[in-house]
């Protein structure tokens, strides 16, 4: 009988997939993945205590063994150290994404597998598609208003041959009956919202514990008129309207952030409009690329998700060198983001992703 060690966060999305999954029949057991311990109690609501709870009600309510798994040093050098020193940088890292590749299905799989398991299950909304004399391959979730193949992008091959994702063909108000249904003990537990594994931190805050200040200009990019000063790069996203510090003195126009300039320390923004410097982008580049399965064609059409929630859209994809490969979009894209994730599909099914590292 396959064994499956399903990665019970306390929320209720991976609470109905172990369910699903004892109903199958599937021998399973639950673990919490112990990431991040707000030790200092600096960064406010980090509620890991109560998810280690909340997973181990629902573990006992199924009647299955359940465990604490303290990766705690891995998620510190792979997740947390990548994502400040991207910030630092000037880049915007994506540690989501990360975290399913390095975290979930990298040493959590590997520790799974050294204890007797074959598969790693967790509460994505993904699917896995089967198909005979052919390697797995991950498809869109059901509900297009949760799919979160974007943030599954950079797996490899490999993981994608142990990953299972048992609530993928549900919508949201589907897992949520079934959860109350069965009466799970955290069938009405809000959705988490915060940074991966981290808790419910807004990242603004957890930033401003860990990497310092460094003051700049606000700087116009249509004139280069100096209009004030921002705290910090790392405190702003490409294409943020609120916040930015400078008013508008206008009631139909208002401020962007377009750019970074690294070498000055400068916040470029403009007023929103399709000419806004910057904002809109109809080519980029992508490296560190990584595929679920057989990379696409060095020279052809597929389409692509920017970031998440977006919809797929339209492009030329072609391969510059071993490492880099150039995206050209049908419709210019507003407001990426070097060191953002782009997700690689074709049709529904996910082929991959990679990081943006030049956008013009």
């Amino acid at each position: 009988m396959k064994k499956i060690l399903v990665a019970m966060s306390g929320g209720v999305d991976s609470a109905v997939a172990t369910l699903l999954l004892k109903e199958q029949g599937y021998a399973i057991e639950g673990a919490y993945m112990k990431n991040w311990i707000n030790e200092d109690e600096i960064l406010g609501d980090c509620p890991w205590q109560q998810d280690i709870e909340d997973a181990s009600a629902v573990a006992q309510a199924l009647d299955i063994p359940f465990r604490v798994v303290n990766l705690m040093h891995e998620y510190r050098t792979r997740i947390v150290d990548y994502l400040l020193s991207g910030y630092q940088s000037g880049i915007t890292p994506n540690p989501d994404v990360m975290c399913n590749r390095e975290i979930k299905f990298g040493v959590f799989l590997d520790y799974a597998l050294e204890n007797g398991f074959h598969e790693v299950a967790t509460g994505h909304y993904a699917q896995i598609r089967e198909t005979e004399g052919q390697p797995r391959s991950i498809i869109e979730g059901a509900d297009p208003n949760k799919d979160q193949t974007y943030f599954l992008a950079m797996m490899r091959p490999e993981q994608v041959a142990r990953a299972h994702f048992p609530v993928g063909h549900l919508l949201k108000p589907q897992l949520r009956e079934l959860a109350q249904k069965h009466q799970l003990p955290n069938a009405a537990k809000k959705d988490s919202q915060g940074i991966c594994f981290i808790g419910n931190i807004k990242m603004s805050d957890f930033l401003r514990e860990y990497v310092p200040d460094r003051p700049g200009p606000i700087i116009r990019a249509d004139d280069d008129k100096t209009l004030g000063e921002h705290p910090g790069l790392h405190y702003f996203t490409i294409g943020q309207r609120r916040g930015i510090g400078v008013p508008s003195n206008s009631d139909n126009n208002f401020y962007v952030v377009v750019g970074k300039d690294i070498q000055r320390n400068a916040l470029l923004v403009s007023f929103e409009a399709p000419t806004a410097p910057g904002l809109y982008s109809s080519r980029c580049e992508v490296s560190e690329l990584s595929f679920t399965g057989q990379p696409p064609a060095d020279d052809c059409r597929l389409e692509v998700k920017v970031r998440y929630r977006d919809p797929r859209v339209p492009v030329h994809y072609k391969r510059l060198d071993e490492k880099t490969v150039e995206i050209t979009f049908d419709q210019p894209q507003r407001a990426l983001a070097l060191g953002q994730i782009i997700a690689l599909y074709d049709g529904p099914k996910l082929l991959g992703g990679g990081v943006y590292t030049k956008i013009d």
